[in-house]
């Protein structure tokens, strides 16, 4: 364990932006959902009916999880926070471990620092102990958001437990997948499908009935953190389970980092050669990029099918006149249905977003893993090299949005009987993609003028998002909201589309790529 002190100084000095930035946003958006539920329903006949909604509807039950207590406004309130707050949390977690072990030995730092006098287990610790002090300072600080909102105290800080709990539980998993892939992409990889399979585990224990595999819930982190019950109940001792789950983990972690080599991991890499034909550097961007899309794909299917099962059941869930007026304002104009799927589809375009920012940023990796120093050293040149991971990046967000569409209108048609509202949801999923496009533009125009300005995407990503989701809440002034490119998109279904907004974030998204493609010509290659 020597040297675990001064690593992790180093993480923190490293992370000192990305920390602050992402803790920042968790607490916003679990204060901005419990002051904006309290106005929704201001009286405890209207969150009883929208408690028994949600738990008569299996889907939002699936997505969301069960309230335990139809009479708590907290219950209600930070239903979604929970379940949507405690995966981008995971996800969060299983980054920040990942960053400091499997992509610390890639990137060669692993190596230089492991020269030193800085013992075999002392990254892995350190990662981790990153990991569990941001988990526990983001649970605190929200806990005491919660409390400045008006929620009870001890829901409030068992809410805050909860977070904790699956954040160090999902760092842990990341130890483990760290050790055992041979890179960052491949560990980020097996921590997300475990995080899948958890979900899946979680969503079908919650819509059990009295008789059926309940027990599955028990099996999931994820379920760990539902069964806290913050404002229904007060579960403190689950915190055991989750603590005695990450510290197990964490031990594996560590006995399986003695029986590997330095860049090396327990699940060896196929052998090659590849099979097929590369068809120059945009076959190989496919070849790299193949499988991620497909997972992505699978995900928003999976998503669609349930937005569109959700729809048309939504008026059961919400009676206040106040509650409906603001999902109204936040998805559309005109009938609930579609103001529904307007917002859900508002989700899914940041969602995608996310998978745009992350295959534009594959340039960044491969040139500073020297990769890209290979294929330039050929007849291809920068524009045809960054073209091809970009063009990918495109096109996977347009087949994401359009795979969800397709999903949601055909499973609301079945339920409605009429195929015709296959196109205008599909709409609504079309309309998201130039939004996603603009983030693509200004992570290549970042990676363009100066790799280390890369991170300029995700900050972009966090401030749009931060926007959109309190913006209407605590009524921004327009011009601060109208940063967002999603603020400047037709709310469809529901309203008419103009194709002026869209033209212009087109217009933006292209001035990016541009920038971008001038930049990388002009600057030095790492």
């Amino acid at each position: 364990m020597n040297g675990t002190l001064q690593l992790i100084r180093l993480a923190l000095r490293r992370d000192r932006v990305l920390l602050p930035a992402w803790l920042s946003m968790f607490v916003l958006l679990a204060v901005g959902s419990a002051a904006a539920t309290r106005d929704m329903f201001p009286s405890t006949e209207s969150v009883v009916a929208a408690a028994d909604g949600m738990n008569g509807t299996p889907a939002l039950v699936a997505v969301y999880g069960r309230i335990y207590d139809p009479t708590s406004i907290g219950a209600l309130a930070m239903l979604k926070a929970l379940a949507t707050g405690a995966m981008i949390l995971a996800v969060f977690s299983i980054i920040i471990v990942v960053r400091h072990t499997r992509s610390d030995e890639e990137s060669g730092r692993r190596e230089l620092i492991g020269a030193g006098v800085v013992g075999r287990h002392a990254p892995l610790a350190a990662a981790l102990t990153v990991a569990a002090g941001a988990n526990v300072l983001l649970g605190l600080v929200t806990s005491l958001g919660l409390v400045g909102a008006g929620l009870p105290v001890d829901g409030s800080f068992v809410f805050g437990l909860a977070w904790i709990g699956v954040g160090l539980a999902f760092a842990a998993i990341a130890g483990i997948t760290a050790q055992v892939a041979t890179s960052a992409r491949g560990a980020i990889g097996l921590a997300v499908a475990v995080l899948g399979v958890v979900f899946v585990l979680r969503a079908v224990g919650d819509t059990a009935d009295v008789a059926g595999p309940r027990w599955l819930s028990w099996l999931s982190p994820l379920g760990w953190g539902q069964q806290f019950r913050p404002y229904a109940g007060n579960r403190w001792w689950v915190l055991l389970i989750t603590l005695g789950f990450a510290v197990v983990a964490a031990v594996v972690a560590h006995l399986l980092a003695v029986r590997r080599d330095l860049n090396a991991g327990l699940l060896p890499d196929r052998p090659g050669p590849a099979t097929g034909r590369l068809r120059g550097v945009f076959g190989l961007a496919w070849r790299l990029q193949r499988g991620s899309l497909l997972g992505w794909v699978l995900g928003f299917v999976v998503y669609g099918v349930l937005v569109g099962s959700v729809a048309g059941s939504i008026g059961d869930m919400i009676s206040s006149p106040q509650a409906a007026e603001l999902f109204r304002k936040l998805g559309g104009d005109n009938a609930l249905t579609d103001a529904v799927f307007a917002a859900m589809f508002g989700f899914l375009g940041v969602i995608a977003s996310v998978y745009g920012l992350q295959t534009a940023m594959r340039l960044h990796s491969e040139e500073t893993e020297l990769r890209a120093e290979s294929l330039l050293a050929t007849p291809v040149t920068r524009g045809r090299w960054a073209a091809s991971h970009v063009v990918i990046a495109l096109v996977g967000t347009a087949v994401l949005l359009v795979s969800a569409g397709l999903a949601a209108g055909a499973v609301h048609a079945a339920q409605a009987g009429d195929l015709s509202v296959v196109g205008k949801v599909l709409a609504g999923a079309l309309v998201q993609i130039p939004a996603a496009w603009v983030l693509v533009g200004i992570a290549v125009a970042a990676y363009g003028l100066a790799p280390r300005l890369v991170v300029v995407g995700w900050s972009a990503l966090a401030v749009f998002l931060l926007l959109g989701e309190l913006g209407p809440m605590f009524g921004f002034d327009q011009w601060l909201m109208d940063l967002s490119p999603w603020a400047h998109l037709p709310k469809v279904p529901g309203s008419a589309v103009t194709a002026t907004p869209l033209v212009w974030l087109l217009a933006l998204a292209a001035a990016g790529l541009i920038t971008g493609f001038v930049g990388l010509r002009r600057r030095d290659v790492v």
